[in-house]
């Protein structure tokens, strides 16, 4: 019975920090492509306010993530995950370069684009699919690379098999 009382507990704030992310978008401007295509238009008529709200979300985020990895379980006892990575790779880099020309062609990152999905916007649902379709191109990666890594790893076992 406690289990699933965390379980509830577990979905209904994660769903209150969902609607009140969501609200700040939308209070921000964020869910707006026009405003995000102005703060991103240095050429044009520049519009800094958005520049605000990504401070304000920076230093949040700061003093959360500070507080968070001194815990090891959350306020309702569930296992914390961080990332724990510091590695900026190749795929990072082309990653973020990829997340850059897409926000920066449509004004959208997926947060907004739920938002946008909600009001019944075409342009939310556009991106949505694209980007679950660069989801799913991911994942055909990933799992072509996996294999071939197993498939590395069994040659090297094999070999030293046959010299042993």
């Amino acid at each position: 019975m406690k289990k699933n009382l965390v379980q509830i507990y577990s979905l209904f704030f994660s769903a209150l920090a969902g609607l009140i992310f969501g609200l700040g978008l939308v209070l921000a401007g964020m869910a707006n492509p026009a405003k995000v295509l102005a703060f991103l238009d240095l050429a044009g008529l520049w519009d800094p306010s958005l520049a605000i709200v990504m401070g304000s979300a920076i230093c949040v985020g700061v003093v959360a993530f500070s507080i968070a990895k001194k815990r090891t379980h959350s306020l309702l006892g569930l296992s914390m995950n961080l990332p724990s990575s510091r590695i900026i790779d190749q795929r990072l880099v082309i990653g973020g370069l990829a997340f850059g020309v897409g926000w920066g062609l449509s004004g959208i990152c997926p947060a907004p684009a739920f938002v946008l999905l909600g009001f019944g916007s075409i342009k939310g649902a556009i991106f949505l699919g694209f980007m679950l379709i660069g989801m799913g191109i991911y994942e055909l990666i990933e799992s072509y690379r996996n294999l071939e890594r197993n498939k590395t790893s069994v040659a090297i076992t094999n070999v030293k098999k046959s010299k042993s």
